[in-house]
């Protein structure tokens, strides 16, 4: 679906250079297909060297260009980067917008863009940089499931896809976006309770970041609840009975609902 398709990329940061990675990785697109940007022109040419793909400071020219435009800027800085487009003409051809800047609404992107744009509101997480990432995308007004579908296609090469309804954003935000520091938490507190048993520090966290992940992974692969995968784990008067009894003295479960919650809350004020 990309084929010929011109996409641009406003912003080369991190999430911008995970973007053209995946992409240029997964060859459905060729380096000429891509544009970047940048606030300066050093990095400009660190990122054209590194990445293979031409990037500028000239956000309106290499917009103009483009068929899909992909925010990659911060949420602060959305209003001045397409005030400065629609300034210039650079949105005159209807490209389809895609922003990755948390709690930005679409009805303000749509707005700000000249009201002509399709839109779409996209939430990936850092986890897309090795191909294991999230990315969740809500449609604007003026979208449709074609405009979700080119979507599907940048975002697949990092990861999962999911499409939803745009009043979930904000937790998606605070949950999928937010929740890898949370897990980074979780994982060094778990090791430090192996080093508190003898374990070497490095082997402690393999053994940690491994369980953690294959954890993850069996919720997936087996689509089973959670409990029922940690009943399974669970014997009578058994050592998994009494390090969760544990956990629940320390209201683990309500601690960590609550981060997502004031983490969700947090983002739907990030672009106000």
């Amino acid at each position: 679906m990309l084929n010929n398709k011109k996409i641009a990329l406003l912003g080369s940061g991190t999430m911008g250079k995970t973007i053209v990675g995946g992409l240029l990785k997964s060859g459905k697109v060729k380096p000429a297909q891509l544009r970047a940007t940048t606030r300066r022109a050093a990095t400009a040419e660190s990122f054209s060297r590194d990445q293979g793909v031409a990037c500028s400071t000239d956000n309106a020219e290499v917009a103009a260009w483009a068929d899909i435009v992909i925010l990659c800027v911060k949420p602060k800085d959305i209003p001045k980067v397409l005030q400065d487009l629609q300034a210039k003409g650079a949105l005159k051809h209807k490209p389809l917008l895609i922003s990755i800047a948390a709690g930005v609404s679409t009805a303000f992107l749509e707005d700000a863009s000249g009201g002509a744009c399709p839109v779409l509101r996209a939430m990936p997480n850092t986890p897309c940089s090795i191909g294991r990432g999230m990315t969740v995308v809500a449609k604007g007004s003026h979208a449709g499931d074609a405009h979700v579908a080119l979507a599907k296609e940048i975002f697949s090469p990092l990861g999962r896809f999911l499409e939803l309804e745009e009043k979930h954003m904000d937790t998606v935000t605070g949950l999928s976006a937010s929740g890898p520091a949370f897990m980074y938490i979780i994982i060094e507190a778990l090791a430090d309770g192996g080093v508190m048993r003898g374990l070497p520090r490095n082997v402690a966290i393999e053994l940690a970041a491994q369980m953690t992940l294959g954890a993850a992974e069996m919720v997936l692969a087996t689509g089973k609840h959670p409990a029922a995968l940690k009943d399974d784990v669970t014997t009578p008067a058994g050592c998994t009975i009494a390090g969760i009894l544990a956990l629940e003295d320390g209201r683990i479960r309500s601690v960590l609902a609550r981060t997502v919650e004031l983490a969700s809350k947090v983002a739907g004020e990030l672009g106000k």
